[in-house]
């Protein structure tokens, strides 16, 4: 069975082919600049690598375009488009659906009635799929919901202190996100550490961050909430705020409750602290002494210890925690501040093991109770594992 994962932007669709008898990356590419002038194709397999102009007014023919390439005779990842089993997505949010599901009218709906609460995913992800299921009908779609992995989260973790019918009619919850992130290191840490039961703290730190209590494989607590909005300050997304601030800012910006959201959207986190959207520009910047800077990094480590001192209580310890995304796997500045003075809690980082470690590995010192671990996140594999699950099931 091959399987497709696909990662849209609204201008973009990248993609890796599984094999999924063996779970072997066959292929991985895309379509960049879609509906421009000129679309730029990239494809590699066998470690050989092509980059092509080519033509892409929408995401139908951009998927239609890397079909082609990869049922090229000279790649033979697949004897024919028609043998693609499916495309798996890493869907975000959907009002009343969460979990694995064959992406139709309903499924889509239900992602339009939430476009405004994730509005960097869904609006592209609809557009796409709609897209995808009107030109593409013999291939099936199939949404992995990001918010799946958190429905085993209790309700001491789940819900807000607001009126409870806001919760029963309205879904408005910690529903949590990264889950297919999350998943993956909750399986791969578990076997690493030989303790099917372990207590594992997921920290998933990126241009989208949050942290993961997990027990036994399974999620019960996770630092984002209603929205891909809140938790730890995210590349150019608030997190954590009062939304009792909104009034205050109406009123002394003139701004409207539309453009005040779009700020908080788009113009804040660490951009709006630091002038950069970019942690390693942040970095170099506050190692020039630039005093945005330095506060956007403190602010960030502040509220990922925040976070991990709350989930050491939840789970009265942990075996291991785990560093994975862009930042935890590449920032050692990040990983080292995070883990600062934090013994008393058996929590021992190496300096010397961190500045130096790269793909799996460990950083803790001999005589740290904890485990930590840098582990590169897959994805893309836990999507395919569960598109492959459902076209069994059905």
């Amino acid at each position: 069975m091959k399987i497709l994962v696909a990662n849209l932007g609204s201008t973009s669709f990248k993609y890796r082919l599984f094999e999924m008898t063996n779970e072997q990356v066959l292929a991985r590419g895309g379509v960049e600049r879609i509906g421009s002038v000129e679309s730029r194709a990239f494809v590699e397999s066998a470690g050989v690598r092509e980059e092509l102009t080519v033509q892409a007014k929408d995401h139908a023919v951009a998927v239609r375009l890397c079909l082609a390439q990869l049922a090229d005779p000279k790649r033979a990842c697949l004897r024919d488009p028609s043998e693609l089993a499916a495309i798996g997505f890493k869907a975000v949010h959907a009002k009343d659906v969460t979990g694995v599901q064959r992406v139709d009218e309903r499924v889509l709906q239900a992602m339009e009635e939430y476009a405004d609460v994730a509005p960097a995913h869904n609006p592209p992800y609809i557009a796409a799929m709609r897209l995808l299921n009107q030109q593409l009908p013999q291939i099936p779609l199939v949404a992995a919901f990001e918010t799946g992995f958190h429905e085993t989260i209790p309700d001491a973790h789940r819900y807000y202190a607001v009126p409870l019918e806001w919760a029963e009619q309205h879904g408005i919850k910690r529903w949590g996100f990264h889950g297919a992130s999350h998943r993956y290191i909750a399986g791969r840490a578990s076997e690493l550490l030989r303790k099917p039961d372990a207590k594992i703290i997921s920290c998933h730190l990126g241009g989208s961050s949050s942290l993961c209590a997990i027990q036994a494989g399974k999620s019960v607590a996770n630092s984002l909430g209603m929205s891909p909005q809140t938790g730890l300050p995210h590349n150019n997304r608030v997190g954590d705020f009062d939304v009792f601030a909104l009034p205050a800012l109406l009123r002394g910006t003139g701004k409207s409750l539309e453009q005040l959201l779009d700020d908080l959207a788009n113009r804040s986190g660490l951009q709006g602290l630091s002038g950069f959207n970019d942690l390693r520009d942040i970095e170099a910047a506050a190692a020039k002494g630039e005093p945005r800077a330095e506060l956007a990094l403190s602010v960030f480590v502040g509220a990922v210890r925040h976070y991990l001192g709350a989930y050491l209580v939840i789970l009265g310890g942990a075996d291991a925690i785990v560093f994975t995304g862009g930042i935890g796997e590449n920032s050692v500045r990040m990983r080292e501040s995070i883990c600062q003075n934090l013994e008393w809690f058996g929590i021992q980082l190496d300096s010397v093991r961190n500045a130096v470690a790269k793909g799996e590995s460990t950083i803790h010192s001999e005589n740290s109770r904890v485990q930590l671990w840098i582990m590169p996140t897959n994805e893309e594999l836990i999507v395919a594992r569960q598109a492959k699950s459902l076209l069994e099931r059905k």
